[in-house]
């Protein structure tokens, strides 16, 4: 079983940075895919961000993309996501997904068998 811990979501202004972090346990770290999605409150978790296991290929939602980075750290066990020029929309419970399967649509929640509890980023106007 993959455990994924979230963490670094906080309040934060318009045009503030913040990175999240996603521990993983329980399985082999390199043989898992990841990706990052959020979740507004009344609606769907929509895809984020995702990278590969070697980490050589990373894929972004329009909506984030030049402002977010996806990295993963083989050694700490640990998925980043660096965000940069927060807008209030935003706004969201962030979460962590994991994979040992590498599909061509990274993006759809059925894609990934492992998720993290959370975290809140709220971004403030």
């Amino acid at each position: 079983q993959v455990q994924l811990v979230e963490s670094g979501g906080r309040l934060v202004q318009t045009g503030g940075s913040l990175r999240l972090s996603c521990v993983v346990s329980g399985r082999t770290f390199t043989h898992l895919n990841f990706a990052w999605f959020r979740q507004a409150p009344g609606k769907e978790r929509v895809f984020v961000a995702a990278i590969n296991r070697s980490g050589s290929n990373t894929d972004y939602a329009d909506s984030v993309k030049g402002r977010f980075t996806i990295s993963r750290d083989n050694a700490k066990n640990t998925v980043y996501l660096q965000m940069v020029s927060l807008k209030p929309e935003d706004t969201a419970v962030y979460y962590c997904a994991a994979s040992p399967y590498y599909y061509s649509d990274r993006s759809r929640v059925q894609s990934y068998d492992y998720w993290g509890q959370g975290t809140q980023v709220t971004v403030s106007s």
